[in-house]
């Protein structure tokens, strides 16, 4: 009987130990680090808040300035054209593409203190698209009236300034 004994208790201790054995070679002993547990964290992307507020209220004047006097240089060059005085028409087109062009300066002057690469990036695609208003003067020909002047203004100044009117939106 103490040879079953012994060899029950040899087994037994023969089976714990492989399995034991077993566990330190496993995989599923474990549980893998991950990536997230391991690796530093993120620094918090840069606060561009202050810097684009600022930029924004910079560009509002921009609007309330050039785009103002953009306006009133398409209005006298309307009632020229209406009233069949082309040198003074000529003139007027003349200002309103200066004014045009002064807009597009602006807009890259003002976003180009952006901190927000993606708002100065933005900024200078607003100047481009004013830019190109007043090189191929396409829209400035086609306001052959007050009345179409007024229903074609708000889309246009939309396109010109629709890559940077997300960041100023508030």
């Amino acid at each position: 009987m103490r040879r079953a004994l012994m060899a029950v208790l040899a087994g037994g201790v023969l089976l714990t130990g492989a399995a034991c054995d077993s566990d330190a070679t496993s995989t599923e002993a474990a549980p893998a680090a991950t990536p997230e547990s391991t690796a530093p964290s993120s620094p918090p992307p840069p606060d561009y808040t202050a810097n684009t507020r600022q930029v924004c209220g910079k560009l509002q004047t921009v609007y309330s300035g050039e785009m103002r006097d953009f306006g009133a240089a398409m209005g006298k060059l309307i009632t020229y054209r209406e009233t069949k005085q082309a040198a003074e028409a000529k003139k007027a087109e003349n200002t309103a593409v200066a004014e045009l062009k002064a807009v597009a300066a602006r807009i890259r002057k003002e976003t180009a203190a952006a901190q927000n690469p993606e708002f100065k990036a933005a900024g200078m695609t607003s100047a481009a698209k004013v830019d190109a208003s007043a090189v191929n003067r396409a829209y400035i020909r086609k306001a052959t009236t007050m009345k179409v002047l007024t229903s074609t203004i708000e889309g246009q100044f939309k396109e010109w300034l629709s890559p940077v009117a997300g960041y100023c939106a508030s």
